[in-house]
């Protein structure tokens, strides 16, 4: 399996409530919809917690940058089944529906994404 990691940051005019409702309610089911076509295996959103005293805290502690407003984590066999899935006009026509969705609540410019290779170090 391969995994696509997107760390979120919403748009400035945003709450950080509004942008995770609009990811999880109206982009998650956009997602499904069209995860087939994409051939995605998985889809999991990471929703930041609301409160922030908790999260300012940590990153005072540690020093770190303001945490993102989320993670989604997308999922597939691998780079030849990606391939072949985006191969097919459907994938790259539902890639382009969600992307003119994502413009509507993340700030694409402030947020990663890459690919990643998972190493397992506790599995209980």
């Amino acid at each position: 399996m391969i995994k696509l990691v997107f760390c979120l940051r919403r748009l400035p005019h945003l709450t950080r409530e509004e942008f995770q409702k609009y990811w999880l309610e109206s982009h998650g089911p956009l997602v499904r919809k069209h995860s087939k076509a994409m051939g995605v295996k998985r889809y999991v959103q990471v929703h930041t917690t609301l409160d922030d005293t908790v999260n300012d805290e940590m990153r005072n502690v540690r020093g770190g940058p303001e945490a993102y407003d989320g993670v989604a984590e997308l999922w597939w066999e691998s780079f030849e089944a990606l391939a072949e899935a985006y191969s097919k006009p459907e994938a790259g026509q539902a890639a382009e529906i969600l992307l003119e969705d994502e413009r509507r609540f993340i700030d694409l410019e402030q947020s990663p994404l890459w690919w990643t290779q998972e190493h397992v170090i506790v599995d209980q």
